[in-house]
């Protein structure tokens, strides 16, 4: 095959794009954009990629779900989170959509509520007796909220988890309504 000017040939790109597919699975839009800061021009990327499309090599409805999957599973991100992730790959709506359906609020929730189980592992409660066992408790409901929040996971829920899960601590949390915590 004849070198493309400002670029290389359909051989090197397909050669990049399989070097690339080894390490993990990749959205069309990704290899695109790998190929362009390589120099490769669009008609030869259009041209491999299509390709690798019909071979099922490259497939963003499979990306999705294998993205959406492992992104929870083993990153405990939230919808929101993996929703942000797959746009900035490159995935169409549908195909994300599709995918995000995969988990429902309950998945969701139990995955929040077990990372804030494994941080509460850590954290040393303040004794009721403390003068400053509120600001103390507060902060320490600040931090798994804000844990949460990096993650995806909407106030409202990461709020109600907090609570839940310092209550069963034995923390007071009575007076505790979340408000003042901006």
């Amino acid at each position: 095959m004849p070198a493309v000017e400002g670029g290389g040939t359909e051989a090197q790109a397909k050669d990049v794009c399989l070097r690339l597919l080894t390490d993990r699975a990749r959205s069309r839009h990704e290899l695109e954009t790998s190929l362009a800061k390589k120099g490769f021009s669009a008609e030869v990327s259009s041209a491999v990629l299509a390709r690798l499309e019909a071979a099922k090599l490259v497939d963003d409805a499979a990306f999705a779900e294998q993205w959406v999957h492992s992104r929870h599973t083993y990153s405990g991100k939230g919808k929101r989170a993996i929703g942000l992730e797959l746009r900035n790959k490159g995935v169409t709506g549908a195909h994300a959509q599709n995918a995000l359906d995969q988990i429902d609020s309950d998945d969701e929730r139990a995955r929040a509520t077990e990372l804030v189980r494994k941080k509460c592992r850590t954290l040393r409660l303040p004794s009721p007796n403390d003068p400053d066992a509120r600001a103390e408790r507060d902060k320490i409901v600040r931090r798994l909220v804000g844990m949460l929040a990096r993650r995806g996971y909407s106030q409202g829920m990461a709020f109600g988890i907090v609570k839940s899960e310092l209550d069963a601590l034995g923390a007071d949390t009575e007076d505790f309504d979340g408000e003042h915590l901006g």
